[in-house]
């Protein structure tokens, strides 16, 4: 398989994952699946799938570092779109299935209840980074871009500090996104120290022998 068609491939599995959540969510709506709650239901499906997404979008350098897999690099936009899109429909369902649009409850909800003002935040932080996805906004922004994209980081955080607000029993599955989180963040770090040395060791200049009489 040629590598364009290898990435057609990818990308297609890639997006048929994406789809499988919400088809799934989808049917359970129309069959009468989603439960007793199924504003709570929906709302717990879309935060989750955002943020397992979210996660697998900061997975891709980590892989290709450490393994070469070259192959998963045109994933990453895939996946952190997918996890925008999860979390539109996760901050949606909150806006108009758990509060009827009723921006005086809605506001005193994010002030109020850290667990939702940390969800909340997690979100602002989404909407520049998939606003700035395109390859034209890269080319814009140049040496601007990374940086700016580095708030994935900071809105996987808030989104895990989120879930474990959120959660007042069983921590079992915040605390696994919260490691899973921290592993990642390590090796972020790690790849900027080893940079860093490298960058910093420059090699010895040998030493000039005195010139003969």
């Amino acid at each position: 398989m040629n590598p364009e068609r290898r990435k057609r491939a990818l990308q297609f599995f890639a997006i048929a994952a994406a789809v499988l959540p919400a088809a799934q969510l989808i049917a359970s709506a129309l069959t009468g699946g989603l439960g007793a709650n199924p504003v709570e239901k929906i709302t717990h499906v879309t935060g989750d799938w955002a943020l397992r997404f979210l996660l697998l979008s900061l997975s891709v350098t980590p892989l290709r570092r450490l393994f070469g897999w070259h192959w998963v690099v045109p994933l990453r936009r895939t996946l952190g779109l997918t996890a925008f899109g999860y979390a539109c429909c996760h901050f949606f369902t909150f806006l108009a299935l758990d509060h009827f649009f009723d921006w005086r409850s809605i506001v005193e909800d994010v002030l109020e209840r850290r667990y939702v003002t940390a969800g909340f935040s997690a979100f602002l932080c989404l909407v520049p980074l998939a606003a700035t996805s395109t390859r034209a906004m890269m080319r814009r922004l140049g040496r601007r871009w990374v940086p700016l994209h580095r708030l994935a980081y900071l809105a996987a955080a808030l989104g895990v500090v989120h879930f474990l607000w959120l959660v007042k029993s069983d921590l079992r599955e915040p605390l696994l996104y919260a490691a899973a989180l921290a592993l990642l963040l390590g090796l972020r770090i790690g790849f900027w120290l080893a940079r860093s040395r490298s960058r910093n060791a420059s090699p010895k200049e040998p030493k000039s022998r005195p010139s003969g009489a």
